[in-house]
């Protein structure tokens, strides 16, 4: 149970890393506008209009994984198969923000579709096992 926290934790973590590279593109963007930073991630293209979607999406597919690890926990029914898909949750989240800063755009979608099933199929096999 505790890898399962200790997932949670990084996932939860990774909406906060993912914002590094924000940073760095408002950075080049005549310094950082801390009081008006939307405004100037709004204004970033390229490289840095892709890490403000892949910062914002990290947030998004938290809730779901979060979820799918908490029922998991809760019901008690941590198996080998939910804990490789709490980790691969990461790593394919991770190569996910990786592939949307380099505009790999196929196989980002590839990931992040990857990714989404791995909370989608722990709740479903909690629903068969319960």
């Amino acid at each position: 149970m505790s890898l399962l926290i200790w997932c949670l934790l990084i996932a939860g973590l990774l909406p906060i890393l993912a914002k590094a590279p924000v940073i760095y593109f408002q950075n080049r963007d005549n310094g950082y506008d801390n009081k008006h930073p939307r405004a100037q991630q709004q204004r970033l293209i390229g490289r840095g209009a892709r890490a403000v979607a892949g910062h914002y999406n990290a947030y998004e597919a938290f809730p779901l994984y979060a979820v799918a690890l908490l029922a998991a926990i809760a019901t008690n029914t941590v198996t080998e198969r939910i804990e490789f898909l709490a980790i691969a949750f990461i790593v394919l989240r991770v190569l996910y923000h990786v592939a949307y800063l380099a505009n790999y755009d196929k196989l980002r979608s590839l990931l992040w579709f990857m990714a989404t099933f791995c909370p989608v199929i722990i709740l479903a096999q909690l629903a068969v096992l319960l």
